[in-house]
């Protein structure tokens, strides 16, 4: 059974190019990633020691943010301009490898860093996916 996503890209007008299954898959990741920052910035302002994970928060946020943009920017498809999608794709693989980064740092100590770096490793790949064919 096809995804809401999945039957939008299918089911727009205009042919585009690309392939719909690589798009699909990373604007659901980059949507999963963009909630999954939210939260875990969200929860860490709920640690005891929330001043040690500053720029855990401030990475979650920013990355969640560029994902949100890379996510609307992606599902639009009338007239789209690959040389900036593939900038901004190019640039939330940067924020998702990060943020990943950063909540790995945690990760031992904070489950919700834990779930975090991991959506933000898969949102990273399906990008780098989706960048070989933009």
């Amino acid at each position: 059974m096809p995804t809401q996503t999945e039957e939008f890209l299918r089911t727009h007008p205009r042919d585009v190019g690309g392939d719909v299954d690589l798009v699909k898959t990373a604007v659901e990741r980059l949507a999963a990633c963009a909630q999954a920052g939210t939260a875990c910035a969200d929860a860490c302002l709920g640690e005891p020691r929330v001043a040690e994970l500053a720029a855990c928060i401030r990475l979650d946020l920013d990355c969640a943010q560029v994902c949100e943009a890379t996510e609307s920017v992606l599902t639009r498809r009338t007239e789209p301009n690959r040389a900036l999608q593939r900038s901004l794709v190019e640039t939330c693989v940067l924020y998702c490898e990060a943020c990943a980064r950063e909540c790995e740092r945690h990760a031992a100590h904070h489950r919700h860093c834990r779930l975090c770096a991991e959506t933000c490793r898969m949102c990273e790949d399906a990008c780098r996916q989706l960048l070989v064919h933009l």
